[in-house]
């Protein structure tokens, strides 16, 4: 009885398992548009008006649309979600060829072309960021989009690291925990690389958050102790890129 028991449970375990895997399985794309100069507005415009129920239309979960804060490079940073990187495919190709977005494109670049560059990353979600709650703010939250780059062999130190320590002196400094993800493995940085989302109340707690998790004792003692167990530097010199950004008026997330 106590064997059976036991392969029960087993079963159990493992149908949960695979419903959290398959509900926290969504490809995640983050894209990244430059604007030609003088043309944010109108690529904004077309996105409002046009692209965004397209997308949806199409199978693509909206996710985020953001501006940066100090937006020298007229740049649009968004996140798209999917079932899978298939299902990507088969959306973007029907989206491609619909007409309703043909005549927007057409329409929206008769006195020039609205975007110079665009880059593209698949991530996937690491197996400890929060659920991704998308929903409209009572006003709009500021948002930071942080990238971590670790050194050699040390990624698996820096997720150990987040998940049993850092996130919660974050939330503990008035930080939200949006989301975390790593790059897929076809994806430039994979294995080396976090990328996670925070937001704030406004600029003003973002900075006040800040200075309040870096003089945390708490957190000084654990990242001594996290270098000193991983036998050196975690992250590689320089690798922490931070974006601030403001969610645009369209966005699902605010």
């Amino acid at each position: 009885m106590k064997i059976k028991r036991l392969i029960s449970l087993s079963v159990v375990i493992l149908l949960s398992a695979a419903s959290l895997q398959g509900e926290d399985g969504r490809v995640f794309e983050m894209r990244t548009y430059y604007a030609n100069e003088g043309k944010l507005e109108e690529l904004l415009t077309r996105f409002r008006d046009h692209t965004v129920a397209l997308f949806e239309k199409h199978g693509m979960e909206n996710v985020g649309y953001f501006v940066p804060a100090d937006n020298t490079d007229n740049k649009l940073i968004y996140f798209l979600a999917y079932p899978s990187r298939e299902a990507r495919q088969k959306s973007w190709k029907a989206f491609g060829s619909d007409p309703d977005w043909k005549a927007a494109f057409a329409a929206s670049k008769v006195n020039g072309k609205l975007v110079a560059k665009v880059e593209s990353q698949f991530l996937e979600f690491t197996d400890y960021s929060p659920k991704l709650k998308i929903k409209k703010a009572r006003s709009p939250r500021f948002f930071e989009l942080r990238t971590y780059h670790a050194a050699d062999g040390m990624l698996s130190h820096l997720d150990n690291r987040f998940a049993n320590h850092t996130m919660g002196i974050f939330k503990k400094h008035g930080m939200t925990n949006v989301a975390y993800w790593h790059p897929m493995e076809d994806q430039a940085g994979y294995g080396k690389t976090l990328v996670y989302l925070l937001a704030f109340k406004d600029e003003a707690a973002q900075k006040e958050a800040w200075d309040g998790f870096r003089a945390d004792s708490k957190w000084k003692v654990i990242a001594a102790e996290s270098k000193e167990k991983a036998g050196g530097s975690i992250l590689v010199k320089n690798g922490v890129d931070s974006i601030k950004l403001v969610p645009v008026d369209f966005s699902p997330m605010q």
